[in-house]
């Protein structure tokens, strides 16, 4: 399961905090616009349809329409940004390894998105290709409801490999009314009726000084939502009997294995949940990339995902967009981090084809089957039965064979989507609201297409 020694993200969020902002690593050379500009040409000022806005920047007229410093635009099949003549030159000292070391940088910055849902939580996602020798910075900067506007806040420091930097979230950055917690903006105390209602991203890309290497970006956004507060949600209505064949890996065979990566694979549902979507999708690593596994474990690509998708500030596999960044590193997929608002949403991603990962908390009692409670815990939606039950991928499984799991709907949505519930000392503690993890086809076919759409991702 997922960290069940620490806090979950929600009950972090929803605490009142006032810690001093983190120096970031962006040059001041870097655009200095503030986020109540001119609003981007995707805005429609239309009513929202639901409590999630989603944006990301994906097109070579997205890519265009930023400001750009140092950046070419890269068209063809997967447009992108990549640096073209450096805008400077900064050192960056590694927090885990205390290494300085000097970069080359360019950076991208989004038009404002304003959102349609003024939001007390903000997810940024990003799909990029890093070689050796480079990495990139996400930024988020939100404007508030009563005018005034965020800092700059680092939503990751994020490369593919782990070779020139570790890759890291960043703590202790707020302003009083906001912080970034791991891989969440959050408006500090949302019962003040203070929101978000805009925001735009910054990307800086770094390479070594003197070379042509270069981090490609072919998407980043964000997705902004208003979850109200609740212990239960509306019983929704089955619609859909199919199941998707999605591989079937546990995590609990992986405990004890390279624990310097949160303790070994008791802690490895979320890249576990990965691998197991990337592999539905036809990613798949090479021999040469597992040589590092030790050849005695059983699907040495498990171990793989949770050290590819470790964040050493966090100290743990769980960073929802270093999960989604790590699926985009497979040629042909792309991923996002959004909220769902119902199972309707899953039976509409699982009719055109696509598996989705889910975030849940529960006590032992609440979910029949399960044999486990957790803080916080990712499973893998691959179906629905006649009876409108969800079939899952659960890792935290004792075996491979016993990782699909059919588990009562009625059970499951509430787990998923409420964002309050009871720990098993009776205390008030929060829920994901909803938080799902997507992969999908970086040229999605039109029927994966409009099912995205209807759940609110382009």
């Amino acid at each position: 399961m997922s960290r069940a020694q620490q806090p979950s993200r929600r009950t972090v969020l929803a605490a009142a905090v006032a810690v001093a902002v983190a120096a970031g690593t962006v040059p001041a050379a870097a655009a200095t616009a503030t986020a109540t500009a001119a609003p981007d040409a995707d805005d429609s000022g239309r009513a929202p349809t639901r409590p999630v806005d989603n944006r990301a920047w994906t097109t070579y007229a997205d890519w265009r329409g930023g400001t750009r410093s140092g950046v070419r635009t890269v068209a063809g099949r997967r447009p992108g940004i990549a640096i073209a003549v450096p805008e400077g030159r900064t050192d960056y000292t590694d927090p885990h390894t205390g290494t300085m070391s000097a970069w080359e940088y360019a950076t991208w910055t989004s038009p404002v998105h304003r959102l349609r849902v003024p939001a007390t939580e903000l997810i940024a996602s990003w799909n990029a290709d890093t070689p050796a020798g480079t990495w990139l910075q996400i930024e988020l900067q939100a404007a508030y409801s009563d005018g005034t506007t965020a800092p700059w806040y680092v939503m990751g420091r994020w490369a593919a490999g782990d070779e020139d930097i570790k890759r890291t979230s960043v703590d202790d950055q707020s302003d009083g009314k906001s912080s970034v917690w791991t891989d969440t903006f959050a408006i500090d105390d949302a019962t003040t009726g203070l929101r978000a209602v805009a925001y735009r991203l910054r990307l800086t890309l770094y390479r070594t000084p003197g070379t042509r290497r270069t981090p490609t970006v072919w998407r980043v956004g964000a997705m902004g939502s208003d979850i109200p507060d609740r212990f239960t949600v509306p019983a929704s209505t089955p619609g859909l009997a199919r199941e998707l064949a999605v591989p079937r890996y546990s995590q609990e065979i992986h405990k004890g294995q390279y624990p310097e990566y949160d303790n070994g694979g008791e802690a490895w549902c979320s890249p576990t949940s990965s691998q197991m979507i990337i592999e539905y999708w036809g990613g798949r690593l090479t021999p040469e990339q597992l040589a590092w596994v030790d050849p005695s474990y059983a699907d040495p690509q498990v171990d793989h995902a949770a050290r590819y998708t470790y964040d050493h500030q966090y100290t743990g596999c769980g960073n929802w967009p270093f999960n989604a960044a790590y699926a985009a590193t497979f040629p042909g997929i792309q991923g996002v981090v959004t909220r769902l608002t119902s199972l309707t949403d899953l039976e509409t991603l699982i009719a055109a084809g696509i598996p989705a990962i889910t975030s849940q908390s529960f006590l032992k009692t609440e979910l029949t089957g399960a044999g486990y409670g957790t803080s916080g815990h990712l499973m893998t939606v691959i179906g629905f039965t006649a009876d409108g039950d969800v079939i899952a991928n659960d890792p935290a499984s004792p075996s491979d064979p016993e990782v699909r799991r059919v588990y009562a709907r009625r059970e499951w949505e509430n787990i998923w989507l409420r964002t309050k519930r009871y720990d098993a000392n009776g205390k008030v503690k929060s829920g994901t609201g909803g938080v799902c993890y997507l992969y999908f086809p970086a040229r999605p076919t039109p029927r994966q297409l409009r099912a995205l759409a209807a759940v609110g991702v382009r």
